[in-house]
């Protein structure tokens, strides 16, 4: 498997978060011409939903998860209650019933939204066998690195689930300070899913700060949902688009935690919104997606992620 890291990626030592979708979206864009027509299709409806030009799913969204722990040492073999904790974050971060969303800034109260969204371990296997939703796979490699190799067993890893029926959840080292990384909607089933490093994973075990609140799986799910990076991913320009009319433009991504109001671009008084879960603040400083997101996200559930959630919707 190809990949090498970069070096002007963050080191072990750099608490800032760094998420390597966009390099995979890069990646794919140069290398598969067939994914390249499916994000030109996947963006097409996603600004049709935004636009209210089309109708949106009813009721909420239950997504069967399977996390794959794929370990070089026993710490990194986590827990069940690590992954547990990461389940129970990500069911508060999507239903907007985290607690800290009360500190959303007045000014974005009114458009902070409940996406619906709930997500279980899975209880049958594709055979239909029953499961506790977990695999572990012992690996002879130290770390892994973008080039989905962990997504094989070829490759030291654990092979997918089938995406049309799973959110596959890769928890492994990931080397160079990549805390994690996901394949946008339109990418191979067999690729299909996010990574996360196991430090960044859940509130419990080997969890660690200033990452250790789950939101590292909240903003890499964002990404399998087709949500953008806030900031454009223009580098820190003032040009980029993540095709969301309600978050603001902003210069580039926020780190730590900052205070409010933090400008860039000529967006005061309000300034960034770096409390929302796509920019790469530390866990505690983010909580929220808006109703934009959350249309994005809509027009993914009913169309190129409509086979995985099938007739799983509640009201």
């Amino acid at each position: 498997m190809p990949g090498t890291p970069s070096s002007s990626r963050a080191t072990s030592t750099d608490y800032s978060r760094w998420c390597g979708a966009m390099e995979v979206h890069r990646r794919l864009l140069d290398q598969n011409p067939e994914y390249a027509g499916n994000r030109s299709l996947v963006e097409n409806t996603a600004a049709e939903y935004e636009a209210g030009e089309r109708t949106a799913r009813r009721g909420v969204t239950d997504i069967p998860v399977v996390v794959h722990v794929v370990h070089n040492t026993p710490e990194q073999d986590v827990s069940d209650a690590q992954i547990t904790s990461q389940i129970d974050v990500l069911n508060q971060d999507f239903r907007m019933k985290n607690p800290d969303v009360a500190l959303v800034p007045a000014v974005w109260q009114s458009i902070a939204a409940d996406s619906r969204i709930e997500f279980h371990l899975a209880t049958r296997d594709p055979l239909g066998r029953p499961t506790n939703g977990i695999t572990r796979t012992p690996t002879p490699l130290r770390d892994f690195d973008t080039d989905d190799a962990v997504k094989f067993s070829l490759g030291g890893g654990q092979d997918a689930w089938p995406a049309d029926s799973y959110l596959n959840i890769w928890v492994c080292q990931l080397r160079s300070g990549l805390l994690g990384y996901a394949q946008f909607p339109g990418g191979a089933a067999a690729t299909d899913g996010v990574v996360i490093t196991h430090s960044g994973f859940g509130t419990t075990g080997t969890a660690a700060a200033p990452f250790n609140g789950g939101r590292t799986a909240t903003h890499e799910i964002g990404h399998w949902l087709n949500l953008r990076h806030i900031w454009g991913d223009d580098g820190e320009g003032c040009t980029g688009d993540d095709f969301v009319a309600d978050t603001p433009n902003q210069g580039g991504p926020n780190t730590g935690a900052p205070g409010f109001p933090k400008t860039s671009c000529g967006n005061a008084p309000n300034g960034d919104m770096f409390m929302n879960y796509m920019d790469y603040t530390d866990d505690a400083a983010m909580f929220m997606f808006t109703a934009g997101q959350v249309a994005r996200m809509d027009a993914i559930l009913d169309n190129a992620r409509a086979p995985l959630t099938g007739q799983a919707v509640h009201a």
